[in-house]
């Protein structure tokens, strides 16, 4: 088991780094194909919907197939595409590079994490998809910080040559340390359909791409937010993203425990109410150097302390179909990504400065709450009317 979550680990980091270095290179990559910065962070929301529309596909595909099989599939068809990215000379041939770069990425964190679930010990559940999630975090802390380092330094291509190098230890990795397992599907994908009438799923999906869309709104610019805004040089971004590495990975760990302690849904909206109050104050912090790396590992930790409950939230809500609930999720996750990055960029294109970027993510993390607790009362009302038709 322990083999299997390494492999699944080395994957995510391979996904981590694809999604989150191109946010550490903006300015290089908008130098590089001669075009604006909130023109670049296209780039991030074509990742994001090339994840929403492969997620719930390639899982479908993929359901009569044995679960192992398809991860493996689904990380050769990530380390071409990435690799192709840093190939990429005009700013279309990059989009589209990125959007087929998204297509595995929902699939592989659902299937995995519900492979994850089901190797570990009962009452394990949430730390082997920690585990599993551990990957894109300690990306965080080295992939992405050496990917930002090299695309400054050097050529920003050079961080994509490094994802395709990551894709393959992933595919061995899964090649010979995954056991053989069941197809990701039981009852076919016409039958794994049906969950899609439950308005439970939409609401989580939904609690997915706006609550989570608030740290992707600070994320998308946490370039220009360190440089422009805090007046550090080029460089320190670089130390930036090790520090929001470093948080992240301590949220994923820490959100493991929330998930046990509480109920999946309840830490969510702890989680998120930090979130929301955490961006507020970087509006006002993120002119300090030092105090903006102070925020910049503390968003993380609290960013990534929803990671597990929310995948937990999504498996509780898609009993029965449970990899095409959890791949959904990951599109909703890049559907956050895709809104974060956007309604972000908007104020900011209108003039607003970058730490208008950190009020839209804490109206969005706001958001989030709301729906979290409709969840909520959705899940008393199904009990209840339960209990009187029994």
């Amino acid at each position: 088991m322990k083999k299997a979550l390494i492999a699944l680990a080395i994957g995510g980091f391979g996904i981590g780094m694809t999604e989150f270095v191109i946010m550490g290179i903006l300015p290089d990559v908008a130098t590089a194909l001669n075009i604006t910065i909130p023109q670049s962070g296209h780039f991030i929301s074509a990742y994001a919907l090339g994840v929403v529309v492969g997620a719930p596909l390639l899982t479908g595909i993929g359901g009569k197939w044995p679960a192992h099989k398809v991860l493996l599939l689904l990380m050769v068809w990530f380390t071409v595409f990435n690799t192709l990215s840093a190939f990429a000379n005009s700013y279309i041939t990059l989009l589209i590079a990125r959007f087929l770069s998204g297509f595995p990425h929902g699939a592989f964190f659902g299937i995995g994490a519900v492979v994850a679930s089901k190797l570990a010990k009962p009452g394990k559940e949430p730390q082997a998809i920690a585990t599993m999630f551990t990957g894109l975090t300690i990306a965080n802390v080295i992939g992405v910080p050496l990917g930002t380092y090299f695309g400054h330094e050097f050529s920003w291509n050079i961080a994509f040559y490094m994802v395709g190098v990551i894709g393959v230890l992933a595919v061995l990795g899964i090649k010979f340390w995954m056991p053989e397992l069941a197809p990701s599907s039981d009852g076919g994908f016409r039958q794994d359909l049906k969950i899609l009438k439950r308005l439970e799923l939409w609401m989580v999906i939904l609690l997915t791409t706006i609550g989570t869309g608030g740290f992707f709104a600070w994320y998308s610019y946490i370039a220009p937010l360190i440089t422009n805004v805090a007046g550090h040089p080029e460089r320190v971004v670089s130390y930036a993203m090790i520090l929001a590495g470093l948080g992240m990975s301590v949220g994923n760990l820490l959100g493991a425990r929330l998930a046990n302690k509480f109920s999946p849904i309840n830490a969510v909206i702890l989680t998120l109410v930090l979130m929301s109050a955490m961006l507020i104050a970087n509006t006002f912090i993120a002119y300090d150097k030092i105090g903006v790396m102070v925020m910049t590992f503390l968003i993380g930790v609290i960013s990534f302390c929803v990671t597990t409950p929310i995948q937990m939230t999504m498996i509780n809500s898609a009993k029965g179909s449970e990899m095409l609930g959890s791949s959904m999720n990951q599109s909703a996750f890049n559907m956050g990504n895709a809104s974060g990055a956007y309604l972000a960029g908007l104020p900011i294109a209108l003039g607003y400065g970058f730490t208008s970027a950190d009020l839209v993510g804490a109206i969005m993390a706001a958001l989030g709450i709301l729906i979290a607790f409709a969840i909520i009362y959705i899940r008393k009302r199904k009990v209840n009317i339960a209990t009187v038709n029994s």
